[in-house]
C-alpha cells in the first residue's frame, strides 16, 4: 500500500459538483492498493498513520499525532499512486489492485482508523472526484508498505 498523508487545516471531495465530504484540521489521504496488498498491510499503514505525530506541540515541535489534536481524515482511494512510468509515456497501472481486491482492503483500513476513535469521511471508490485541500505546513509524508 502506498499512502500520501498530508497534513490539512480544511479538505473536501465533491463527486458530480457535490461536496460529499469535509473535514478541519488533520490529514488528507490518497490510498493508492498494490494487487498483492493484504489485511497485514491495511494493519500496518492504519498503526502508522494513526501514531504519526506531525502536528506541532506547545513548543512548536511536530511532536502531536493526530487524536492529540481531535483531528479527522478524509480518505482517498488512489490507483495511480501505482502508475509505472518508465517505459513510454502513458503509464501502466497493472500493479494497482483490481477492484475485487481494492474495496474490501481500502474499506478495511478507513474501518481500522475509525476503530481506533478517529473521525473517517471518503470519496467514492472508482468516482471522478474533486479534491480540495489546504496543506498546513505543507506537511506531507509518504507511507510504502513494501519499503
Amino acid at each position: 500500500m502506498r499512502a500520501v498523508v498530508q497534513r490539512v487545516s480544511e479538505a473536501s471531495v465533491k463527486i458530480k459538483g457535490e461536496i460529499t465530504g469535509t473535514i478541519e484540521q488533520g490529514y488528507m489521504i490518497l490510498l493508492g492498493i498494490h494487487a498483492e496488498d493484504t489485511q497485514a498491510d491495511v494493519e500496518y499503514l492504519v498503526g502508522k498513520i494513526a501514531k504519526l505525530r506531525v502536528f506541532e506541540d506547545d513548543e512548536g515541535k511536530l511532536n502531536r499525532s493526530i487524536d492529540a489534536v481531535a483531528g479527522s481524515i478524509l480518505s482517498i482511494s488512489q490507483f495511480t499512486l501505482y502508475a509505472e512510468t518508465k517505459k513510454g509515456n502513458r503509464p501502466s497501472f497493472i500493479k494497482a489492485a483490481r477492484p475485487e481486491v481494492a474495496v474490501p482492503l481500502y474499506e478495511a483500513f478507513n474501518e481500522g482508523l475509525r476503530q481506533l476513535q478517529i473521525p473517517v469521511v471518503t470519496g467514492k471508490f472508482g468516482a471522478d472526484m474533486k479534491v480540495a485541500l489546504v496543506n498546513d505546513g505543507p506537511v506531507t509524508i509518504i507511507f510504502d508498505t513494501r519499503e
